[in-house]
This record gives structure tokens, C-alpha cells and sequence, in this order.
């Protein structure tokens, strides 16, 4: 049974800053692709990053090089510096396998830009 747990999100002003994590239980965590992906209201869920056992690491065309994907293995932990937020970003963020195990969604963490 795979465990998705993520946390880190909130309110944030246009311009900040925020750290999601992942913990993951219940899977080979170290040797999987993990992503991080989100969901805004009315929209469907994409993928915002992820991170293979190697560290080749993807984006999104929409980051433009203000997140950054990271892993623990030891602590089977994923992460998520996000900088430079905007209002575009509003969304409910996961992490997941990439591609995602679809039965295992975690109850994700909100994020909110706004001033």
C-alpha cells in the first residue's frame, strides 16, 4: 500500500516563497520517477516537475526556473522549493510516481498566491 503524504503548502504573497514535501511510504521509493503535479479550480491536473532515481530532472514550461524538484532517498522523501510565486500558481499540489499511480493520490497541499 503506497502512502502519499504531502505538506508545506499556504497563503503566500506574489513574489514569495514556499517548501512543499512528500513523505512516500510503501514503494521502492529510491528507485522511481517522482513528479509533483497540480491542480487549479476548473482545471485538469498537470505535471509540474520530476526527478528520476538519477536526477535527471523536468519542468514544466510554466516554472521557468523558479522551482526546484529535489529527492531523499534515505528518508524516501520528495520536494518542492517553489520562489518567485504568482497568482497562476493557485492550485492543489501532489506528488506522485511519474507517470502516477492513479489508486494512490494523497489528499495533496494547497496552495494559495494572493496579495
Amino acid at each position: 500500500q503506497v502512502q502519499l503524504v504531502e505538506s508545506g503548502g499556504g497563503w503566500v504573497q506574489p513574489g514569495g516563497s514556499l517548501r512543499l514535501s512528500c513523505a512516500v511510504s510503501g514503494s521502492a521509493f529510491s528507485l522511481r520517477t517522482m513528479g509533483w503535479y497540480r491542480q487549479a479550480p476548473g482545471k485538469q491536473r498537470e505535471l509540474v516537475a520530476s526527478i528520476t532515481r538519477g536526477q535527471n530532472i523536468k519542468y514544466g514550461d510554466f516554472v521557468k526556473g523558479r522551482f526546484t524538484i529535489s529527492r531523499d532517498n534515505a528518508n524516501t522523501t520528495l520536494y518542492l522549493q517553489m520562489n518567485s510565486l504568482e497568482p497562476e500558481d493557485t492550485a492543489v499540489y501532489y506528488c506522485n510516481r511519474s507517470p502516477p499511480w492513479e489508486d494512490y493520490w494523497g489528499q495533496g497541499t494547497q496552495v494559495t498566491v494572493s496579495s
